[in-house]
């Protein structure tokens, strides 16, 4: 699982300008679904050595069945530790770069830290891809992802061994009926994965 991470910044020596910053770690906002593009880009041709694209590798439903989807954590932005004094105008102009996070004129700095925690969440050999297996058991909150009861929150109240079905709880006319579905439209609250299907 994830660990949760506080992304707001509270301090203003958090935010520097072009002219006062140094080197340090920021967030880079990409062209739409170029995220691991832009990556790519800014270590061959910006010689950027510290880039990391997080990406998640999970599976859904489709018509044409279960398929695997790889998508961006962060959907249209990576993050790359660089110059900004020196090395922003290179990182501006890189393919599928469509610039660097800021508010006017100030560009928000990421602490090491918070990188750390994410780094150790994507092992180098997967090449930053996470695949995502979602646990679900009897008694688990879920929320439907797709389909006629696409965003009904609802209870597991059986699993079926050595099948891909479940049981539910759906509130039909007044009353609790068990009903089954597909596990894999099926998703606990707060998981990236059912993040990522609202975007």
């Amino acid at each position: 699982m994830f660990q949760t991470l506080d992304f707001s910044i509270r301090e203003p020596d958090m935010f520097v300008t072009a002219e006062d910053a140094g080197s340090g770690w920021f967030c880079v906002r990409t062209k739409p679904k170029s995220e691991h593009i832009a990556a790519l880009h800014l270590q061959k041709f910006a010689h950027l050595d510290e880039v990391f694209c997080p990406r998640i590798r999970y599976e859904k439903s489709t018509t044409r069945g279960k398929v695997w989807f790889v998508e961006a954590l962060f959907p249209g932005y990576i993050f790359a530790k660089f110059d900004l004094a020196t090395e922003l105008r290179t990182v501006n102009a890189t393919n599928a770069v469509s610039g660097i996070l800021r508010f006017a004129d100030k560009y928000p700095l990421i602490d090491d830290a918070t990188i750390s925690i994410l780094l150790a969440e994507f092992p180098e050999e997967t090449k930053s891809i996470r695949i995502i297996e979602p646990e679900i058991e009897e008694g688990d909150e879920v929320i439907v992802t797709d389909g006629a009861m696409e965003g009904l929150h609802t209870i597991v109240t059986k699993l079926y061994s050595g099948q891909d079905r479940v049981r539910v709880l759906m509130d039909w006319l007044g009353e609790e009926r068990e009903v089954e579905v597909s596990r894999d439209v099926l998703s606990k609250p707060g998981e990236i994965r059912t993040s990522i299907d609202r975007l």
